[in-house]
């Protein structure tokens, strides 16, 4: 992995996502609660084929940060390599390698030398298959006749018995498979594992990406009337949360005719309380501009069934890793992050300050709409 890529992310962030993602999120919900773009989380998790990168664990024999410092403030003050040696409880040829290998007694420093092992530490280690080319080609031909890791581990052992050097773990042949950076399995050999998927997902998530047993009885986009995808009618909806810090989320609607936009404040992200938030706003509109809705596949719709009886439309979904198919809520959403940046609160805002900021959005004027406004744009289909 580059250290381009890990500077996308914080640690925090970092730890966050490959949490949320191992407890079956979606790259869209991840994306969602990190303010940042699914691509960007894309290209954290494909760097390690989705699987959780283990954290760096010092050995017990590797020198610390502190003996690294010692060593450093010793060699300042002329000491001798055997005597910080002696002083620290260690052999005088570990200390002599760790000087060599960082610069010499002119150039070592503590910090430069703790970061080179910590990189030296995340690069990824031989694995069994890379130094066993027969076992390799045995996983190869069995993932080639469609056997699952799984079944290759288990037939293996019970084929080999206590015998290590001809088995192998499932958990290895998924990391030979999904971390080509180890080049052991060919990549290919993936389109015969049953997902047929390039990353590795949750076991908790469904083949959408996301958590099991939510959005029952969900419709996809591709069932959305025609009338919705020309714009011609007005009426078509498209929803979303954007979040800040503190669990805090704002729901966006935007009309797809007139880009006419609503916002309503909800105090979590639970089906429940985005429910009736996006009930309350969707009611404020007449019957006739509330025809449909198209939201992503987020947890948080799950009570949809119960948004459509309320508000008298129909709901369609999005389909996996897709936020193009909300294209005028996704960029409406850009717009709003001029008035809710980006790591800040947002359950700060009152819903009559949220209705202010949408009374300013929907007075400006839009390139698409000719240089109408959507509030006149609304009100001239009204007519």
């Amino acid at each position: 992995m580059s250290w381009k890529t890990m500077e996308r992310f914080s640690a925090e962030d970092r730890a966050k996502l490959w949490h949320d993602w191992r407890v079956g999120d979606s790259m869209t919900e991840i994306a969602r609660a990190l303010g940042r773009a699914v691509q960007t989380v894309y290209t954290e998790l494909h760097s390690h084929g989705g699987i959780s990168p283990r954290p760096w664990q010092r050995s017990a024999r590797a020198l610390t940060l502190a003996e690294r410092e010692e060593i450093s403030l010793g060699l300042a003050e002329g000491e001798s390599q055997r005597s910080i040696a002696e002083r620290l409880g260690r052999s005088a040829s570990t200390i002599n390698r760790e000087i060599r290998r960082n610069g010499g007694v002119d150039t070592y420093r503590a910090e430069a030398a703790e970061r080179r092992a910590a990189r030296e530490a995340k690069r990824p280690k031989t694995c069994k298959l890379s130094e066993n080319k027969a076992l390799a080609a045995t996983v190869a031909r069995l993932l080639s006749k469609r056997w699952s890791p799984k079944q290759i581990a288990g037939w293996l052992k019970r084929k080999w018995g206590a015998n290590e050097a001809h088995r192998v773990s499932h958990e290895t042949i998924y990391r030979s498979l999904y971390l080509q950076a180890r080049g052991v399995l060919k990549q290919e050999l993936i389109k015969h594992l049953r997902s047929g998927r390039t990353l590795r997902h949750s076991v908790h998530g469904d083949k959408g990406g996301h958590r099991r047993g939510r959005l029952a009885d969900a419709v996809s986009i591709s069932e959305r009337p025609p009338e919705a995808d020309d714009r011609a009618v007005p009426g078509h909806w498209e929803g979303d949360l954007i979040s800040g810090t503190g669990n805090s989320h704002i729901a966006t609607l935007v009309e797809r005719s007139t880009r006419f936009t609503l916002l309503a404040k909800v105090e979590g992200k639970d089906a429940t309380t985005v429910a009736k938030a996006l009930v309350r706003q969707m009611k404020r509109m007449p019957a006739s501009l509330r025809r449909t809705l198209t939201w992503d596949r987020g947890l948080e719709l799950a009570k949809h069934r119960e948004i459509e009886i309320a508000a008298q439309l129909q709901i369609y979904f999005c389909d996996p890793y897709s936020p193009w198919q909300r294209g005028t809520n996704e960029n409406t959403n850009g717009l709003l992050r001029q008035y809710f940046p980006k790591g800040t609160n947002l359950s700060v805002h009152s819903q009559a300050y949220l209705n202010k900021v949408a009374r300013e959005l929907n007075g400006r004027p839009r390139e698409t709409l000719a240089f109408m406004t959507p509030a006149e744009k609304l009100q001239e289909l009204l007519q």
